[in-house]
């Protein structure tokens, strides 16, 4: 059994399906994909109905990004429908033109909404790791933390968190195409939208694999990516 995070998608269908074939998940793995499946890529529509296929599967824990409730929320507020559709909703809705739907959010259908409000959930914690969108508050229990946190921080360069777990996020995009590692903290966003790479960490075994959207699939260890902490002595 693996215990498989998957990074920030934002509508790149063709690289997530390569990353899916190259991994090759097992009927026992778990998969967690960290949130942010729409905007910017040109199917969105796509990618959602793929982790909905995913979700029947099982062992499959979908978490919600800061995109997602800015879709969720451009629904009821005119200023976020505006801002959405800046931060790359308007791809978005173009998807599901693509899908033969309208190319409005009246025109999302049920099922999607169910999905980006009902099965996403904002934390998942195992033995050993968290995951979640953005960041978390290293002196905050995972069920205190609030939402701002959870989908929208930065990334940096914070205390490991008060559980002693490893935490594993997206949301902060790493230019140079490899996940960040800082030893207690590891970011696997890698910039699909600016023409990086997506990418599915084997959290335990320390393995990950990359995929593009010309279907160009890398692999490589989060060992090789650790950086060095600020005063510690060279290894």
């Amino acid at each position: 059994m693996r215990l498989l995070a998957i990074g920030d998608i934002h509508g790149y269908l063709a690289a997530f399906e390569a990353l899916l074939q190259v991994v090759e998940p097992a009927d026992d793995d778990w998969i967690i994909t960290l949130g942010d499946y729409v905007d910017r890529g040109p199917d969105s529509c796509g990618v959602i109905d793929r982790l909905l296929e995913l979700a029947e599967r099982g062992r499959f824990i979908p978490l919600r990004g800061n995109h997602e409730e800015m879709m969720l929320d451009a629904r009821n507020d005119a200023t976020v429908y505006a801002l959405w559709l800046q931060y790359g909703g308007q791809s978005t809705l173009e998807s599901y033109v693509q899908h033969g739907y309208e190319g409005t959010l009246a025109g999302v259908p049920a099922s999607h909404w169910d999905f980006l409000e009902q099965q996403c959930v904002d934390w998942f914690e195992a033995a050993t790791h968290f995951f979640v969108h953005a960041n978390a508050d290293p002196q905050r229990e995972l069920a205190g933390q609030p939402t701002s946190i959870l989908r929208w921080q930065k990334f940096g360069d914070g205390p490991p968190h008060r559980s002693g777990k490893i935490m594993v996020c997206g949301h902060t995009y790493q230019e140079n195409g490899f996940p960040r590692n800082l030893g207690h903290a590891v970011c696997i966003d890698t910039w699909i939208y600016g023409d990086g790479w997506l990418t599915c960490l084997d959290v335990i075994g320390g393995k990950f694999w990359q995929a593009n959207q010309q279907g160009q699939t890398r692999t490589g260890m989060l060992a090789d990516h650790l950086e060095q902490a600020p005063g510690a002595e060279p290894r």
